[in-house]
């Protein structure tokens, strides 16, 4: 009987910044440096050892691999167990979606980068359909739950949160409907301070924060749907 194998792989999300006004949804990925499949990108991940739980296995791996330590939030995303989503002998994928806030910028090895969602490099495996899987659960989750709270910074304002919602959602977001959803809900409150002034001037905006910083089901119903007609 063969032995079968069992992985973690950690599709780690980021909405980052690759010039000013430009946000978009990212994730990192490693460069594989010997085969199979040399050259392609991998999600950070590996075996599972007999001594630990599947998220204790993900969070040592990252933590060992590329240097990211301080996860916002992760969660177990899924497990994908096609016989042939590997070369060679068998072995089950359990994936973990995990998120950073957007002003954490961890330091990582050479092999190691971040690539946009929307326009991913040649992945190893099955791994693109896991990266997709991730972005699907993180754009469910900001709808019903307080989820935005993983990608937001301790402080913002409103027009800073409707950037990363927008980024994540992957459409635009009005500002004036998130803080109503938000503050019905019982997300954000103020911080009492505002933001320093930009190179325009203008009145200083109010910086918000969220109330609660772990996960929270604050309305079952999906609100920040996409407009009519995209998906």
């Amino acid at each position: 009987m063969n032995k079968l194998g069992h992985e973690v792989l950690a599709a780690v999300l980021q909405v980052r910044s690759r010039s000013p006004g430009q946000l978009s949804l990212e994730v990192l990925l490693w460069q594989r440096a010997r085969e199979p499949q040399v050259g392609r990108w991998s999600l950070p991940g590996g075996q599972l050892q007999a001594d630990e739980d599947i998220e204790r296995s993900v969070r040592r791996q990252l933590a060992e691999k590329v240097d990211v330590r301080q996860l916002s939030h992760v969660e177990q995303l899924a497990t994908f167990s096609a016989p042939d989503r590997v070369p060679g002998p068998r072995v089950i994928a359990t994936a973990f979606l995990g998120l950073v806030a957007s002003d954490n910028d961890p330091e990582l090895p050479d092999d190691t980068q971040w690539h946009r969602v929307d326009a991913l490099p040649r992945t190893a495996f099955d791994h693109e359909a896991i990266i997709l899987r991730a972005r699907d659960r993180l754009r469910s989750k900001l709808s019903y739950t307080n989820l935005g709270f993983a990608l937001a910074p301790p402080t913002f304002t409103i027009s800073e949160l409707r950037e990363l919602y927008s980024a994540a959602l992957g459409h635009r977001v009005s500002a004036t409907n998130l803080q109503r959803v938000l503050s019905r809900r019982g997300q954000l409150t103020t911080t009492g301070e505002t933001a320093s002034p930009g190179p325009t001037g203008g009145r200083p905006a109010a910086l918000f924060r969220f109330t609660c910083r772990d996960i929270r089901v604050t309305d079952p119903v999906a609100v920040l749907r996409p407009p009519s007609g995209r998906r």
